[in-house]
């Protein structure tokens, strides 16, 4: 797991400690400054890119949503949470009852997108405010088990309330169309990747300002003593249940524009899987830094991605091929975390900031 350097967190929140290092707003302007280099990049790969390619652009933009969000609470916070799947599922089925409530009555316009996915931040929000209020009074393999508990419930709370939810088939809302400007040959499959690009830039460009910031500094103090993050005046059980809602607000809008890449949403894309997915990715890509939770994303969708290319590369038997789909990308995903662990305990970003911390030693000795 990765470590500030310098100071202890708790050193920084006592009395006439000093300052962080450089002013409030250069650290702003310079996370606004790699956002936006971030995107560009980015807007000009998707331009190159064939439509599927694109699809799988905006997906790891949507996993980026939740676990950036998602190393906040478990790597900088050291709260353990198996249910954003099902944060992710509250998201997307909020983004598709807005979508669907405006379209029955007639309603257009490109607000009606930017309202969808805040609603879906607000649900989540207040989902995690409740699991929070929980999780500040519960510990460990309890807490685990709550949100697993979450975790479970939310696909049953579909199936149960068909009339709202309709069961298993889901819910279909109006697809997104690119504006008319951009010309009437534009890629669908583009614009919603930038799309989901403009919603990961957003939510990391919040949440690394947020991890430089006294909240931030108050996350890993609890995480790290909460005696004696206590005595140093933070209210423990607040920062735990902040954590929660800001974790869970993340995990709604990577939902919400997972949902909006398909225009619809049913209880088998967020099956219980998914949870155990997403915390094995932000653990291989580093837990508690905002970069792990880059490679977390890529590997999601890498992953899952892997039983069909196989199908399609080796001609699989039909019947091979389902238990592959079901299977394969989870025992994958267990063979690297341990591989992982064992040779990068700090994930992937760790291993990559120790290679070029000796690649810059190895310049300077010669």
């Amino acid at each position: 797991m990765d470590r500030p350097a310098g100071p202890s967190p708790l050193r920084r929140l006592l009395p006439g400690a000093p300052a962080a290092a450089g002013p409030r707003g250069s650290t702003l302007l310079r996370h606004l400054a790699g956002a936006v280099l971030a995107g560009t990049l980015v807007v000009l790969l998707t331009n190159q890119l064939a439509p599927y390619q694109n699809l799988q652009v905006a997906r790891v933009c949507a996993f980026l949503c939740v676990t950036a969000g998602y190393t906040v609470l478990v790597g900088l916070n050291g709260q353990l949470s198996l249910g954003h799947g099902a944060l992710m599922a509250t998201g997307a089925y909020t983004v598709a009852l807005v979508q669907r409530a405006f379209d029955e009555r007639g309603v257009q316009g490109r607000w009606i997108l930017p309202l969808s996915l805040l609603a879906a931040v607000a649900a989540t929000a207040l989902a995690g405010l409740v699991i929070g209020l929980a999780a500040a009074r519960l510990r460990g393999p309890y807490l685990a088990g709550v949100t697993l508990a979450v975790a479970t419930l939310v696909p049953a709370i579909s199936t149960i309330f068909t009339g709202v939810f309709n069961g298993e088939q889901g819910l279909r809302f109006p697809a997104e169309t690119p504006p008319a400007f951009l010309g009437a040959y534009f890629q669908p499959e583009r614009w919603l990747a930038w799309i989901a690009l403009l919603a990961a830039l957003l939510t990391v460009l919040l949440l690394a300002n947020l991890v430089r910031s006294r909240f931030g500094r108050s996350l890993r103090a609890v995480r790290d003593d909460e005696v004696a993050a206590r005595l140093a005046g933070i209210h423990v059980a607040r920062t735990q249940v902040l954590a929660f809602v800001v974790s869970a607000g993340c995990a709604g809008l990577g939902g919400g524009v997972y949902a909006v890449l398909t225009a619809t949403v049913a209880p088998g894309k967020f099956p219980l899987e998914l949870s155990l997915f997403l915390l094995m990715a932000i653990v291989i890509g580093g837990l508690g830094s905002l970069a792990g939770a880059v490679w977390g994303a890529v590997l999601l969708v890498a992953l899952q991605d892997l039983p069909s290319l196989l199908t399609e590369t080796f001609s699989l038997p039909s019947g091979l091929a389902q238990r592959l789909e079901g299977n394969l990308a989870l025992a994958v995903f267990g063979l690297i975390l341990i591989v992982v662990m064992l040779a990068a305990p700090g994930g992937l970003h760790g291993a990559v900031r120790t290679l070029a911390a000796r690649l810059r030693a190895r310049r300077r000795a010669h």
